[in-house]
């Protein structure tokens, strides 16, 4: 971990009174800082604004993504990993080090339907992964200007995977946007918090990640 990442500081609230609903209006969520600078540096048009928050309360890791659009384009052919990966999309990566060996993901659609994978250097993915069961909680909105993805993330499961290090989570944070290009045919975005300074989209490498710092 280098003193350029970015840091993103989760705040501490009241233990047990943040109940995820999927609409992200719990007052506990007044806490959190809001992070809005999400780029999409291969892509020229500038994505639809995106506030991601998150607070924790020492049992869990709370998190919020809304995401000011409504032409969303969703899979539902089955709840498989391809129908989710082939829907827009809002998603966590977490590591334990830079050399991502392995790395935890969560990818999220906006039905709330989960792709959960641990993954190895040079893209190999494990499908067959899920993140430990009862340790991950999500729910989701649609609303008129925006949909939530919310959730929570147990933090004995975080440490069971040796994700916390000094009160720090090294964290991707994405979103996929896919767009309609000729009828019936949808091309991704790539939206990401940090740039991976890649050619081509790319956040299974070591510079798209950021930090979340846990607060006291």
């Amino acid at each position: 971990m280098t003193q350029e990442m970015k840091n993103y500081e989760v705040q501490l609230v009241e233990e047990n009174l943040l109940e995820v609903t999927g609409k992200g209006d719990n007052p506990l969520w007044e806490n959190a800082t809001i992070l809005t600078d999400f780029i999409s540096p291969w892509d020229a048009a500038k994505p639809a604004k995106i506030e991601f928050k998150s607070v924790w309360d020492r049992e869990n890791l709370y998190f919020c993504f809304t995401v000011y659009d409504t032409n969303i384009h969703i899979e539902m052919k089955d709840d498989g990993v391809e129908s989710i990966g082939n829907s827009d999309r809002v998603e966590l990566f977490f590591r334990s080090d830079d050399t991502l060996n392995p790395y935890y993901c969560l990818e999220i659609d906006t039905a709330a339907r989960v792709m959960d994978f641990v993954a190895y250097p040079n893209k190999k993915f494990d499908f067959d992964w899920n993140w430990p069961q009862s340790n991950l909680e999500v729910k989701s909105s649609i609303n008129h200007n925006s949909f939530v993805v919310e959730g929570a993330i147990s933090i004995s499961s975080l440490k069971m995977l040796n994700l916390i290090n000094d009160d720090k989570i090294e964290t991707g944070i994405f979103r996929a946007k896919y767009n309609e290009v000729e009828k019936s045919i949808f091309e991704p975005v790539w939206i990401s918090w940090v740039n991976p300074n890649t050619e081509v989209p790319n956040f299974h490498i070591a510079s798209s990640f950021g930090v979340m710092q846990l607060m006291e």
